[in-house]
């Protein structure tokens, strides 16, 4: 039997109705399987789709399949949060996984010849859990088939697959699944089954959505993955997910005009003509699908798209999801089972139009990469200049992004001048766009504002170095730029040494992780301050300036026994200096014992969750606080409020959500514990909560103000998606003006910030001064999409107001500060509202 036909085959052989069956009844009736290689059922004891599995049982069923069989190949890649394995599947001929480290070797030149190489990734959301299922199936029909045009697929393919990329989600997902899932089937979709509660399964440990992290890699399972994904370069990423229960089945391409235009023409030839199978397929068992609708492919953050700019063609794949194990839907009964089946046919589809489009996939990847380098040749700047003089933390944590995701960065050897700039050699690094992944430097350096279409599944700008606050630059003149020969590596520089019987020690707080040496201080009891005025002293016999924002450690306050071995070895674990000083007496500026110093005491930090609260943004915040700076904290769902004693918490975190449940006696309770003294810090939909009840003295502009700038009269129904793009803000990166003399501002020392948005909560400008922190600019827009008429209203409002209330202080933002974990570069003022709050005053009008 040749292959098409056999695929054409294994593609007709379900039957709408199959409930949990053993692993044979979704295969071919007409392949048979060798009898060595075990099933799932005989694994684990349970038919395929009879009840949620969780992540231990997958890595069971794949640890004895690769066991049995020469075919398969499991590696670990990784642990999660919860320390729980990551891994792939390689499914191929026994020759080729004995010479896999030769022919992955090959693979990093794209001109060589190579076999094909299949992505499938399962269940990024870990609560969409027929694609871990569903690869259970796929494996075990690789592994087992005895039919000829398999192992003739085999011997020229690699067939790499990751089982469960999220292995905590699916976990947090199945252990809600099962714990309401009753004896007798219940199909009714109010049942609580369906309905998970805060913290759902879709995210990771931390809340974090991962099929947004794979060009950002915040998290652990991306950066794992990412090293894989370089090493097998896959020709086709298949990415399985699910959607909503009233939905069908969506595979792409997306719609048409929100295609990244980074992406090639040939890339979406490619998808177009890889649908034609899955169509097939499903046309045969007449099941309800969709395409070019409602997904895009514009951000590259997803694991369908970033593939795309890289050489592989990226497939998204969608199948209406029971949330559960069956629900009553628009199109009738929704089993787990069939949500299976599906994504089972889409990935044999999708072997199938890869096998037989693989010359045409193999040429894509040769020219894309050499069409790059020419392209690089046209524009009309050489690449970029990068440069972060005062946080060597935060500019190795960026370009350690580009290297993870193999882009070539040069460090200077000399002083560069670019456009009158001058670029000092040792804090500033070189990309150059001529090199295989010019595109992906694009993707990252690029600031478009303008669109073909304004409608965005996703957010329309992530400027990677402006979210960092990273100085960059095109370079368009490269004379007089002498650059080293290698390409930039980390190195541990390490910390000063500490002099016995100093009057004190200060560090600078610049660095991104000064709050995290602070805590780690001040969790201890080491007495600190903070100066809020800059001063000049002797180091050695030079001079040094220190700004506001420093904190100093004087020696005779210290209670501790021991206390500097405790300085000595914070500071070696954060990797920042401490300077040690001799004398109070500064050259210039503030004293060390002047009342400019504030004195510091510990945080202990209440984050409010629960239903209604965004799990993303309390999720960033957990991760940037617990993860990055090691602050411990305490998470409160909203109703528990009212039996929480607040006087056990210095801060209360607000972030976006709908507050309306929120009863008097607890709103009582926060004004009460605020004004005794309390630091209260909201964001988005929070703040605007606080302005709702005069806890925030500041107002907003109404809905219906933003709802007339924008004229209707000639609007068509036609028209009605294009106006929603216009009024909503996606998500895009404005400039605003820093008041780096606020204590909220210390640790910054330019005057100009780049700020994410993804809302239209605007605040109206105060008239009492000294309040406003970060003001949005009068021409604001960096990166991304959003209509003039949002843009002119925002100019010149405030994007954080900072006041007193009586003895406790309201910190409010309309924008997330830690947006998807690699905001660095506004993260700093959520660390300053910690631990500097009481050292501003300002009373509002």
């Amino acid at each position: 039997m040749n292959l098409q036909r056999f695929f054409i085959l294994a593609c007709c052989f379900f039957s709408s109705v199959l409930m949990a069956a053993p692993v044979t009844s979704y295969l071919p009736n007409e392949t048979s399987y060798a009898t060595n290689i075990p099933t799932p059922e005989q694994i684990l004891g349970l038919t395929i789709g009879e009840r949620h599995l969780r992540h231990a049982q997958l890595t069971q069923y794949f640890s004895a399949l690769a066991q049995a069989s020469k075919r398969v190949k499991l590696t670990q890649i990784g642990k999660t949060n919860e320390y729980r394995p990551q891994f792939l599947a390689t499914i191929s001929s026994p020759e080729n996984l004995k010479n896999l480290t030769s022919i992955l070797a090959t693979r990093q030149d794209p001109q060589a010849k190579s076999p094909l190489v299949i992505w499938l990734g399962y269940s990024i959301h870990g609560d969409e859990i027929s694609g871990a299922n569903a690869a259970m199936v796929v494996a075990y029909y690789l592994a087992a088939s005895q039919n000829k045009a398999i192992k003739e697929l085999l011997k020229n393919t690699i067939i790499v697959m990751e089982p469960s990329i999220n292995p905590d989600g699916m976990d947090k997902f199945v252990q809600w699944a099962t714990m309401f899932r009753g004896k007798a089937d219940n199909s009714d979709p109010e049942h609580i089954e369906h309905h998970q509660g805060w913290f759902t399964g879709r995210t990771n440990h931390y809340g974090f959505d991962l099929n947004r992290d794979w060009l950002l890699l915040t998290q652990t399972e991306s950066e794992h993955r990412l090293k894989y994904f370089y090493l097998y370069h896959p020709n086709v990423l298949a990415d399985f997910h699910e959607m909503g229960a009233n939905n069908s089945y969506f595979f792409q391409p997306g719609i048409p005009s929100r295609t990244n235009p980074l992406t090639p023409k040939g890339n979406v030839e490619l998808t177009n003509l890889l649908a034609n199978y899955h169509a097939k397929t499903f046309d045969k068992h007449q099941r309800l699908y969709f395409s070019q609708e409602s997904f895009d492919d514009f951000y590259y953050g997803k694991g369908s798209t970033y593939p795309d700019i890289n050489g592989a063609v990226g497939i998204l794949f969608e199948q209406a999801s029971s949330r559960g194990y069956q629900q009553q839907t628009d199109n009738g009964l929704l089993t787990l089972e069939f949500a299976i089946q599906n994504h089972v046919l889409t990935s044999l589809s999708t072997i199938n139009g890869a096998w037989k489009n693989r010359e045409k996939l193999a040429k894509y990847r040769h020219d894309f990469y050499q069409q790059a380098e020419n392209a690089a040749t046209k524009e009309r700047f050489s690449g970029y200049i990068v440069n972060q003089n005062d946080d060597r933390y935060r500019l190795n944590a960026f370009l350690d992004k580009l290297q993870q995701q193999q882009i070539k960065v040069y460090p200077l050897t000399n002083d560069f001048r670019n456009k009158g700039k001058i670029y000092p050699a040792k804090t500033s690094y070189y990309v150059p766009l001529k090199q295989p992944q010019y595109r992906l430097i694009q993707a990252i350096f690029a600031q478009p504002t303008q669109f073909k279409d304004n409608t965005f599944y996703d957010v329309s700008g992530w400027t990677l170095p402006l979210a960092m606050n990273i100085n960059f630059d095109k370079v368009e003149r490269t004379w007089g730029l002498k650059l080293a020969k290698t390409t930039w590596q980390a190195k541990h520089k390490p910390v000063n040494k500490l002099e016995a019987n100093a009057y004190a020690y200060v560090f600078e707080w610049q660095n991104y992780l000064a709050p995290k040496l602070l805590n780690s201080l001040l969790s201890q009891g080491i007495e600190a301050k903070v100066a809020t005025k800059s001063f000049t002293t002797l180091i050695k016999g030079n001079k040094k300036t220190f700004a506001a924002g420093t904190i100093m450690i004087p020696a005779g306050l210290q209670k501790k026994s021991h206390w500097q071995a405790i300085l000595a070895t914070a500071s070696q674990q954060a990797n920042i200096d401490l300077f040690s000083l001799n004398t109070g007496l500064t050259v210039a500026g503030i004293d060390l014992g002047s009342r400019a110093f504030s004195h510091l005491t510990p945080i202990k930090v209440l984050l409010v969750g629960g239903k209604g609260v965004s799990q993303y943004e309390a999720g960033e915040i957990l991760f940037y606080l617990d993860q990055q700076l090691n602050i411990p904290v305490s998470i409160v769902e909203h109703p528990r409020l009212a039996n929480v004693d607040l006087s056990h918490y210095t801060h209360i975190i607000m972030v976006d959500g709908n507050y309306s449940k929120i009863d008097e006696k607890i709103e009582f309770k926060l004004s009460a514990w605020l004004k005794a003294g309390g630091t209260l810090y909201a964001q988005k939909r929070a703040a605007k909560w606080l302005s709702d009840k005069s806890l925030l003295k500041v107002d907003f502009v109404s809905k219906n103000h933003i709802k007339q700038l924008f004229d209707t009269d000639e609007l068509t129904y036609k028209d009605k998606e294009t106006l929603a793009a216009r009024k909503r803000i996606s998500g895009a990166i404005f400039n605003t003006r820093v008041d780096i003399s606020h204590p909220l501002a210390f640790g910054y020392q330019q005057n100009n910030l780049p700020v994410f948005s993804n809302s239209t909560l605007i605040m109206q400008k105060p008239s009492t001064p000294f309040v406003s922190v970060l003001s949005y600019t009068d021409t604001p827009l960096l990166s991304g999409y959003s209509d003039q008429h949002l843009i002119n209203t925002m100019a010149h409002t405030p994007v954080i107001i900072a006041h007193d209330l009586a003895k406790g202080r309201v910190i409010a933002s309309v924008d997330d500060l830690v947006f998807r974990g690699y905001w660095y570069g506004t993260a700093k003022i959520l660390a300053n509202s910690l631990f500097f709050s009481k050292a501003f005053s300002t009373t509002m009008n």
